[in-house]
């Protein structure tokens, strides 16, 4: 119960979306209308106010869900006692069953609590006052925990959702941190050969010693800012695989023919010397989980293009398919994710949707230098 108490609120929910104002909407006119037709409601004039004044607080439910549904419970509560009548409510008040679902959702968990203590409490009251027989009681409390039981759903199925991106970026730090490994390692080997060179030149050649000396220098300063970048973006303390990772000039392992389903053209442009080995390898990833989601998710395809091409600062990826218009995933899957977490600490912009015409489109553009690393 503890940690329930302490549980906070979920990260960034969306304040409002289309659905909000599409219920707004359709609750004052059918608030109105049942007001107009029900004649067996007592005090219509002040539940119509009632109902369409509480109607906005649909637009708050996510970001105060347990303050609006305190104003939904305190308005709808005290109508029958000002008015002293029979406590009939108009069926347009099941709104309230959505903020019982939002305050579970989208509350902390001390909201969550509270809110569910106000609601099983005045459902209690209520049936109490109302002498309603016990399948009544039953079947208005099914009714409200089976609100709080789809909100706890969600929530949990959004949390695991979380953990489970979280998961994947984590692994593709690592991944990043292999690649950088490559850097540091081909920086150390350098300074090596150098020193050796060095010492084997240094009583016959003094200069020659000097040059390698700066050389040596120079080793050591990229290496140290290798080694700054892989600890920063390493987060787990478990050994990484130290395998040499792909690059650019590997995407043509990429293509195939329209025999094992749609053909894969790769085409490179620009110049591709010396681009950052993270980037290197970061394209050539990025480039192959787009492929693989379009054999997957691309309907009636038969072609995907995959074009790089680089200028003087920047690496530029497209991989685009002849799908429907239609295919693809409507959000970035797990690998994709991973690759926009690489991208992003790389310093460089990725996005996936639909392509201007047909297919899906996936486009990144990275610093030839790896800055962001």
């Amino acid at each position: 119960m503890h940690d329930i108490l302490r549980e906070p609120r979920p990260h960034h929910p969306p304040r409002r979306v289309w659905r909000d104002w599409a219920l707004v909407g359709v609750l004052v006119p059918a608030a109105a209308l049942e007001m107009a037709l029900r004649t067996d409601l007592p005090s219509r004039a002040l539940w119509a106010v009632v109902v369409i004044g509480l109607a906005p607080t649909l637009l708050w439910r996510r970001t105060r869900p347990l303050l609006v549904l305190v104003i939904a419970f305190a308005g709808t509560g005290l109508v029958p006692f000002l008015t002293g009548g029979e406590r009939v409510e108009p069926n347009t008040t099941a709104f309230v069953l959505l903020l019982v679902y939002s305050v579970v959702r989208w509350g902390s968990g001390r909201e969550a609590v509270v809110g569910l203590v106000l609601v099983v409490g005045s459902a209690c009251l209520s049936m109490a006052l109302r002498e309603l027989a016990l399948v009544d009681a039953i079947g208005g409390l099914t009714v409200v925990f089976s609100a709080t039981a789809l909100g706890v759903a969600m929530r949990y199925r959004a949390g695991l959702r979380t953990r489970e991106l979280d998961q994947v970026k984590l692994r593709e730090r690592e991944r990043l941190a292999r690649d950088l490994h490559d850097t540091v390692a081909h920086h150390v080997s350098a300074i090596a050969i150098r020193a050796q060179a060095g010492l084997a030149t240094a009583e016959a050649q003094p200069d020659a010693a000097t040059d390698a000396l700066r050389l040596i220098e120079a080793e050591a300063s990229r290496a140290l800012t290798e080694m700054r970048a892989m600890v920063r973006v390493l987060r787990r303390d478990e050994p990484v695989d130290l395998a040499p990772s792909p690059r650019i000039a590997d995407l043509g392992q990429l293509a195939t023919s329209a025999r094992t389903g749609p053909s894969v053209e790769v085409g490179l442009a620009g110049d591709l010397d010396g681009v950052h080995p993270s980037v290197d390898a970061a394209v050539y990833r990025l480039a192959q989980e787009a492929v693989t989601n379009a054999r997957r998710h691309a309907r009636h395809a038969t072609r995907i293009e995959v074009r790089v091409a680089a200028d003087d600062t920047s690496v530029h990826l497209r991989v685009s398919d002849d799908g429907d218009a239609s295919a693809g995933p409507a959000t970035p899957g797990y690998g994709l994710v991973g690759m926009f977490e690489r991208v992003d600490l790389l310093g460089g912009t990725c996005a996936a949707g639909p392509g201007p015409d047909q297919g899906w489109t996936v486009t990144a553009t990275l610093p030839r230098t790896g800055t962001g690393a």
